[in-house]
C-alpha cells in the first residue's frame, strides 16, 4: 500500500489549485486582449462588453434554475458599493493597459493584498503587525523600481494602475464583511449587474464614433466570458480550499502576464521591473505565510 493514499480534502484541494490556475490564465488572457482591443475601441466600451457579457451569461445560464435566490441579497448600500469598487477597478486597470505593458501592470495591481493588510486595521479591527508594515513598504519599494525615473514606463499608467489596486482593496474587504452572510453567486451577480449599470451609464459619451465590425463585438463579447468565467472558477477555488494554500498561485497570473506581454507585444520586462515584481511577489507571499501563521 502507498504511504499515503489521497484523502478526499487533498483531491478537493487539488482540484481547488487547478480552478485558481485556470482562473489566473483567463484573467492574464483578458488583459491581453483589452490591451489589444485598446488600440481601436474606446476604454469605456470594453469595460462595458465586459460586464454585459457576465451578466447576460449569469441570467441565461443561473437565472432560470436560482431566480429570484440570485438577486436576493441583505446591506444593498453594501453591495452597491463593492459593485462600484470593482466598476472601478476594471475601468483604471483598463486605462492602464491602454498605456503600459501587461506585465508591469499586473504587477503593480498585486498591490492590493498589501493595502488590503494595511486596511484591514481601521476597518475590520485587525492588529497590524510589525512584518505586515514592513512587507507592505516593501511592495511598494517594488514599484518605485518598476517606475524609476528614466524608465519607460507610463507614469500617468502607474496613478492608473495603483488606483485600480485601491479599487480593488476596498472591493476585497467588502466582501470579506458580505461574503458570510450572502451566497458567492449572489455575490458574483451584482458585481456583474452593478458593473453592467455603471458601465451603460457613461456609454453615451464615449460611443465611438464608427460602428463595431461584427469581429470586433465578438471580441468585445469574450472579455465578459473570460471575466466571469474567472471570477466563477476564482470562487469555486475558495470554497475547497483555504486562502492561505491557495494565495501563492495567485501569483501565477504575473507569469502568465509576462508570457503573454513577450509573446504577443514583444515586451520583456528589463531587470530592475523583474526585480520590482520580484520585491512584490516576494511581500505578498510573506503578508501570506504571517496571516497562516497568526
Amino acid at each position: 500500500m502507498p504511504e499515503h493514499a489521497a484523502t478526499p480534502a487533498d483531491n478537493r484541494q487539488g482540484r481547488a489549485i487547478l480552478y485558481l490556475l485556470g482562473a489566473v490564465l483567463l484573467f492574464a488572457l483578458l488583459d491581453c486582449s483589452v490591451k489589444l482591443l485598446s488600440r481601436e475601441i474606446p476604454v469605456p466600451l470594453l469595460v462595458w462588453g465586459r460586464y454585459t457579457t457576465h451578466l447576460l451569461v449569469m441570467l441565461l445560464v443561473l437565472g432560470p434554475r436560482l431566480g429570484r435566490g440570485l438577486v436576493r441579497a441583505g446591506q444593498l448600500p453594501l453591495q452597491v458599493l463593492r459593485g462600484l469598487m470593482l466598476l472601478g477597478c476594471t475601468g483604471f486597470g483598463f486605462l492602464a493597459l491602454s498605456k503600459m505593458p501587461v506585465a508591469e501592470t499586473t504587477a503593480v495591481f498585486f498591490t492590493s493584498p498589501l493595502l488590503v493588510a494595511l486596511l484591514a486595521g481601521p476597518w475590520l479591527g485587525e492588529r497590524l503587525s510589525l512584518g505586515r508594515w514592513l512587507a507592505a513598504l516593501a511592495g511598494f519599494a517594488g514599484i518605485l523600481a518598476i517606475a524609476r525615473p528614466g524608465s519607460a514606463m507610463s507614469m500617468a499608467g502607474i496613478e492608473l494602475a495603483l488606483s485600480g489596486a485601491v479599487c480593488y482593496a476596498l472591493y476585497q474587504l467588502l466582501t470579506r464583511q458580505l461574503a458570510a452572510h450572502t451566497p458567492p453567486l449572489t455575490l458574483l451577480f451584482y458585481t456583474a449587474l452593478l458593473g453592467t449599470l455603471g458601465a451603460t451609464a457613461g456609454l453615451p459619451w464615449f460611443w465611438p464614433e464608427h460602428w463595431l465590425t461584427p469581429l470586433q463585438w465578438l471580441a468585445v463579447g469574450l472579455l465578459g466570458l473570460f471575466g466571469g468565467c474567472g471570477h466563477f472558477l476564482l470562487i469555486h477555488a475558495f470554497r475547497n480550499a483555504p486562502a492561505s494554500l491557495l494565495s501563492p498561485f495567485l501569483y501565477v497570473q504575473l507569469l502568465w502576464a509576462t508570457l503573454l506581454g513577450g509573446l504577443v507585444f514583444d515586451h520583456w520586462p528589463d531587470g530592475w521591473s523583474l526585480a520590482g515584481m520580484a520585491v512584490i511577489i516576494g511581500s505578498g507571499l510573506w503578508l501570506g505565510v504571517d496571516s497562516r501563521r497568526r
